[in-house]
């Protein structure tokens, strides 16, 4: 059974998770430490839950998803993993921090992407990979069958989607997504999503008023 951690942080108030299972393994899910106390926070969870870190998997790689990259890629050396299409959001992430104003330091390329159909696994544990672009190019999300978990990332919100005015964006593709490659799946599955709240399917379904 895995274990879903949440960290809000840096300005953005972007949600990082820490995914673990009974293994001790865990993986980081859209990494946005920014300050020093987050830093030293996941530090300490990660040390106290005697945790190993393997992957940093990303959901989409805009910039206050992967704040967190190089800091965790020195601390645990464990690759990071993304979607193709995102890999120029990686290349331009300091460049998009400044129009938001924030300083960000570079971000090294992607060590892997994704295959097609195939899962995401770590310790005992495995994740179903599904594309939905719109929000980014190359965004995806993490689907766990067996204990019926989405991790959303910036496709689907509490009562709202994902911006799609930024570079690689489209209304259409994401409204699109949403209904055919998730709103197949199980209306309880719980949706752990990039801000804000977490959220079911089926609520989604009946009362987003984006996709009613």
């Amino acid at each position: 059974m895995i274990k879903v951690k949440k960290f809000v942080v840096n300005p953005l108030q972007e949600n990082s998770y820490v995914i673990s299972d009974e293994t001790g393994q865990c993986i980081f899910v859209d990494p946005g430490f920014y300050f020093d106390v987050e830093k030293e926070e996941i530090k300490n969870y990660i040390s106290e839950n005697r945790l190993t870190p393997v992957m940093i998997a990303n959901t989409h790689c805009h910039f206050d998803h992967i704040m967190g990259v190089e800091f965790l890629r020195e601390e645990y050396s464990i690759p990071f993993y993304a979607h193709e299409e995102d890999a120029f959001w990686v290349e331009k992430s300091i460049e998009q921090a400044e129009m938001f104003g924030f300083e960000m330091k570079p971000v090294n390329p992607i060590d892997s992407f994704y295959a097609d159909n195939k899962p995401l696994k770590f310790g005992d544990s495995e994740f179903k990979i599904i594309h939905v672009p719109g929000h980014s190019p190359g965004h995806v999300v993490f689907y766990a069958e067996n204990s019926g978990e989405l991790i959303a990332g910036d496709v689907l919100f509490y009562g709202s989607i994902g911006r799609t005015d930024l570079p690689g964006g489209d209304y259409n593709t994401l409204i699109s997504g949403i209904k055919n490659k998730l709103f197949n799946l199980p209306d309880e599955t719980k949706v752990y999503c990039g801000h804000g709240p977490e959220t079911t399917l089926g609520f989604e379904k009946s009362s987003n008023p984006f996709l009613t």
